[in-house]
């Protein structure tokens, strides 16, 4: 059923076969369309959820990730929990404009 929906999400603008009479490819339903995307958002959320966790049960030894930020810092990126940093956050009027708090 699933491969039908994604399959029809594919073929929206696509001739059907005038011979073949095919419930989700005829016209427009709003039941329908509602269930496809529905259908695709979940498909999407498990393969996230996936992905995700096969990355954080990967290699618990592997500490590349660190070496990278060390690197990041030597080339002039700033460390973003120094307390100068945080405190210039909390002080400019743009960022806190975007999140919604002033």
């Amino acid at each position: 059923m699933f491969k039908k929906l994604a399959l029809r999400l594919r073929k929206e603008n696509k001739a059907v076969n005038e011979n073949v009479s095919c419930p989700i490819e005829t016209g427009s339903n709003e039941f329908m369309d509602g269930l496809t995307k529905k259908a695709v958002r979940l498909y999407e959320k498990e393969c996230d959820i996936k992905n995700f966790s096969k990355l954080v049960l990967s290699n618990p030894e592997n500490t590349s990730h660190n070496d990278m930020v060390e690197e990041l810092f030597e080339e002039g990126v700033a460390d973003p929990f120094i307390d100068e940093k945080l405190s210039m956050l909390a002080d400019n009027k743009k960022f806190l404009n975007d999140l919604g708090l002033l």
